[in-house]
């Protein structure tokens, strides 16, 4: 190792200006990185980082881009054209961060030798060819890969989605378009799983032990849902003995019906925007994950009040509390239905229909009335246990909001 050479690295890394230098001049330099949407910069930020550590400690050591490196660069290269972002406009960024970094070793140049800055150079014009070969290479196997496996990559675009690689709903609607699929702007995702200590009713279209969900299965509810439609593309994975969907919104009617049918249980989310399936879906896992043993119903599935509830139980909440009342109750928080509110508050505090009329001094059946009005307005029946326990921690924070 040449001491300058590490003393000059420690200088750099240790200085936050470089990689925000890197990143601006990407941006400025290269047109298809001043297009992306300032959510995809983080990645962008991460990269450089990543790629200037690598590429010091290899000057400073004498070293050379190894198999790990390549791995990574890959890696990257592949993503890239998931995202559909031209392989030139990447490799492209590759050399404008190369010449910025040159420009900063340059500023350093009393302390190094004309054999350090030659060794510099060596490794800049070494890298880049060779890291224009492994990109060159990844990005077309994974290109050839999405555009002759039309299933295969549906799954890889919704498992993407699920990892929130596509915070760019620009890159995630052009990468939508090169697989001549629509995502539905409104859609359901449904997490799913057979019910603990029973076996699928229809084992032609459920086969498989739980701990081994085939994508096979996935597809078989997709199909029993519906597939895809007018309103938008379907897609379809698996996380381990978990199926993952993704329907259009309307089709989240008939979930109960076909989970009913082949034994299994869920949740579906329905309230995030495509940028957030993966928010979705850790909502949606996290559910099937804490929710108690008579949370789960023969005749509906976990919702988004449910998981936000479920979350906030486990002390994770993904929404603040007067969201998560606001998701649970809907209209129920609107002045004009305050009544209706007022008799699930009675209800709840005197558990019945006859001492919540005495409480508020109405005809019993006036407020099994407005009981039955809370259950159509929320679809959650105050005489179940477990919905009764949401639509009271609901109940709770809204008036608690209120109050204060």
């Amino acid at each position: 190792m040449t001491n300058k050479r590490e003393h000059v690295r420690q200088e750099i890394l240790a200085d936050p200006r470089l990689v925000e230098a890197i990143v601006d001049a990407v941006h400025e330099q290269v047109p298809a990185y001043t297009a992306l949407d300032g959510s995809r910069f983080p990645e962008v930020r991460a990269i450089a980082a990543w790629a200037t550590d690598r590429l010091l400690d290899h000057w400073a050591t004498d070293g050379a881009i190894g198999p790990a490196d390549l791995r990574r660069f890959r890696g990257i290269a592949a993503a890239r054209a998931a995202d559909g972002r031209p392989l030139q406009a990447v490799l492209r960024a590759y050399r404008v961060a190369a010449a910025v970094l040159a420009d900063e070793v340059a500023a350093r140049a009393p302390q190094l030798s004309a054999k350090d800055a030659f060794a510099l150079a060596q490794l800049l014009l070494t890298a880049m060819d060779t890291i224009s070969e492994e990109m060159t290479t990844a990005y077309a196997a994974t290109s050839e890969r999405l555009s002759g496996d039309r299933d295969r990559s549906l799954q890889l675009l919704l498992d993407d989605l699920i990892a929130g690689r596509h915070a760019s709903l620009g890159a995630l609607g052009a990468r939508a378009a090169r697989l001549g699929v629509q995502l539905p702007e409104r859609y359901s995702l449904l997490v799913a799983e057979p019910a603990a200590l029973a076996e699928p009713a229809d084992a032609t279209a459920l086969d498989g032990p739980a701990s081994d969900i085939s994508l096979t299965t996935s597809t078989a509810l997709l199909t029993a849902l519906g597939g895809s439609g007018a309103r938008g593309t379907s897609l379809a994975t698996t996380h381990g003995s978990r199926a993952v969907l993704l329907v259009p919104a309307v089709s989240a009617d008939a979930v109960p019906r076909v989970l009913r049918r082949h034994a299994w249980r869920g949740c579906v989310i329905s309230g995030e925007s495509l940028d957030r399936v993966a928010v979705a879906h850790r909502l949606a896992a996290g559910a099937l994950d804490t929710a108690p043993p008579h949370a789960h119903h023969p005749d509906r599935v976990l919702t988004d009040a449910d998981a936000h509830v479920l979350a906030l139980l486990a002390g994770h909440p993904v929404a603040s509390p007067d969201q998560i009342g606001r998701i649970v109750l809907g209209p129920l928080v609107d002045d004009a239905r305050r009544h209706l509110l007022e008799a699930l508050t009675a209800y709840i505090d005197t558990g019945s229909a006859n001492a919540a009329a005495r409480a508020l001094h109405l005809h019993p059946q006036s407020v099994r009335y407005r009981l039955r009005r809370v259950r159509d307005l929320t679809s959650r029946d105050p005489q179940d246990p477990w919905q009764r326990l949401t639509l009271d921690i609901a109940r709770t924070i809204v008036l608690g909001g209120r109050s204060g």
